[in-house]
């Protein structure tokens, strides 16, 4: 159990990193994240203060899995909400193929930045919650 639960730490870790160094760069250097990050230019012209904007997001929701590594209390709320806003993002970039905005070949090209990280950040919620409860369970008895 002990090794299962350093993988989905490193898991978070992995993930929470990734978000914070991605809005990073956003925030600080929009105009180059535009054109370097493949599909983006196809989406719309740049608009500097939206990219910044979803920067930001990415910055927090990066936190919220690095807090949640180190806080176990918190870890549940954390990754839940985190979470949330990568699977709403997930959900907006299918819907773009579905109505047309898009072509489905971006189904595929955003997987490993978009649908990925919303599916494993979706997984570790559901392990934290019930982890949570275990723990609640073992605290009672």
């Amino acid at each position: 159990m002990m090794r299962a639960r350093s993988i989905i730490l490193g898991v978070a870790t992995a993930l929470g990193l990734g978000g914070v160094a991605n809005g990073i760069v956003m925030l600080l250097d929009p105009v180059n994240w535009y054109f370097a990050v493949p599909g983006v230019t196809s989406t719309g012209a740049f608009n500097q203060h939206f990219v910044r904007d979803i920067g930001l997001i990415f910055v927090l929701v990066g936190a919220a899995l690095l807090t949640g590594v180190l806080r176990q209390p918190m870890r549940a709320a954390l990754w839940s909400t985190a979470a949330l806003w990568l699977a709403g993002h997930a959900m907006f970039h299918l819907w773009e193929v579905a109505v047309g905005i898009c072509g489905p070949g971006a189904i595929a090209r955003d997987f490993p930045a978009v649908t990925l990280p919303a599916i494993l950040t979706a997984a570790l919620a559901g392990w934290a919650s019930r982890d949570a409860r275990l723990n609640s369970r073992r605290e009672v008895a």
